[in-house]
């Protein structure tokens, strides 16, 4: 059995907390991937195997934005699908332009949007795993000096969630 953090036990990484990851990041190609990663998994609140399993083809553009195209998840065992829609973001952390840069960069056309990628950058034929997402998550959580120890994958998901309850109650207290 694995020793960690249960997901109940994890602590959500806030909106500020993945902004402050961002900020660390440069233009290098897995830095180019990861930011994308990141922001689309926090915006769409998308459980890892949604997120790694998206593809090409399952993104559409829109005027304000994407929509995105979950084909199977843990609650839809049938496939039925379900559309999220990814708004362009009000900030320089803009999750549909991280994933369009990814996509530029990477001249991926087809199949896995999310690419394993080598230690010198480049860029692997196979999709990553869901435990990829997580290890990922804790690379960047160390770079931008916070404990890894205290997240998860599903601190991304938890996250996004707790951050738009927090968004939420101080509007409600602004008026």
């Amino acid at each position: 059995r694995r020793l960690g953090l249960s997901q109940k036990q994890a602590r959500p990484l806030l909106r500020d907390d993945l902004f402050a990851v961002l900020d660390r990041m440069t233009e290098r190609p897995k830095d180019i991937r990861d930011r994308a990663l990141l922001l689309v998994g926090f915006a769409t609140a998308m459980r890892r195997s949604e997120l790694v399993a998206l593809e090409v083809e399952d993104i559409e553009r829109v005027e304000r934005g994407l929509l995105v195209n979950v084909r199977r998840s843990k609650t839809d065992q049938d496939g039925r699908g379900r559309q999220i829609a990814l708004p362009f973001g009000r900030t320089r952390h803009c999750p549909v332009k991280a994933l369009n840069d990814w996509l530029t960069f990477s001249q991926v056309r087809s199949g896995r949007i999310f690419r394993g990628m080598n230690r010198h950058g480049q860029m692997l034929p196979d999709g990553i795993t869901s435990e990829a997402v997580s290890l990922i998550l804790k690379a960047r959580l160390l770079i931008a000096n916070y404990d890894p120890g205290c997240f998860s994958g599903h601190s991304l998901r938890a996250g996004f969630v707790t951050s738009a309850i927090q968004a939420r109650a101080s509007t409600l207290k602004v008026r």
